[in-house]
């Protein structure tokens, strides 16, 4: 069965028959007539056979990789965040929000390919902008840069302040399990109060495995 994850950004794509593991694509470069069997993500609807809400997909998949009863997920994407909350192995709470969370991940990648920053290399800073919107929160940066910080230091404070942005919609926990692409991006992780545990970026995928085995509504 082909499970496909549709990001805005970033196709997640899985061949449950073949050997090798998920594929990442940018989604500009997928082929018109791609088809999935079961996909979750904005152009799921459009581009499978049969879709499931990616909080659904969310919960499914951090029901699998997680293995706790009570834990929170926060799921950091291109253009939106989400969470999902279990307490004693059901999910309590859940959120979704793409003006807080609006273009984050994509605002995060473009900077780094713009000013030429590599974010394994930069400290987290001490302090971080008030960002509520990944777009408009740019301009903290070239305000930053015309005051005379650096821009490799005004990128730093501009991601802690959406790394803390999205800790705020998610509740503020002491503890969260991280999806998506910023897991690999250390500068973001190291940004939260909080502990993280990264889970990477095939979280939903393996929420379309499980739907594959539950295809009840979660």
């Amino acid at each position: 069965m082909l499970l496909a994850d549709f990001g805005t950004s970033y196709c997640k794509i899985l061949d449950t028959n073949q050997d090798h593991g998920p594929r990442v694509m940018a989604s500009r470069d997928l082929e018109p007539g791609f088809m999935a069997d079961l996909a979750t993500g904005h152009n799921a609807a459009r581009r499978s056979r049969r879709s499931i809400n990616e909080l659904t997909a969310l919960a499914r998949g951090g029901e699998r990789l997680v293995g706790e009863e009570d834990f929170l997920l926060l799921d950091c994407g291109s253009r939106d965040i989400k969470y999902v909350r279990f307490q004693g192995g059901q999910v309590i709470d859940m959120g979704w929000n793409a003006e807080c969370g609006a273009s984050m991940g994509f605002t995060i990648e473009l900077l780094a390919s713009y000013y030429n920053i590599d974010y394994h290399t930069l400290p987290v800073p001490g302090t971080g902008f008030s960002i509520t919107c990944g777009v408009l929160g740019m301009s903290h940066i070239f305000d930053a840069v015309v005051a005379g910080s650096s821009e490799a230091e005004a990128v730093a404070k501009f991601v802690r302040g959406i790394a803390l942005n999205a800790y705020r919609f998610a509740g503020s926990p002491e503890r969260l399990h991280l999806s998506g692409g910023l897991c690999d991006n250390p500068l973001f992780v190291g940004s939260f109060p909080c502990q993280v545990v990264p889970l990477g970026r095939f979280v939903l995928l393996e929420g379309l495995r499980a739907s594959m085995e539950r295809p009840d509504p979660a």
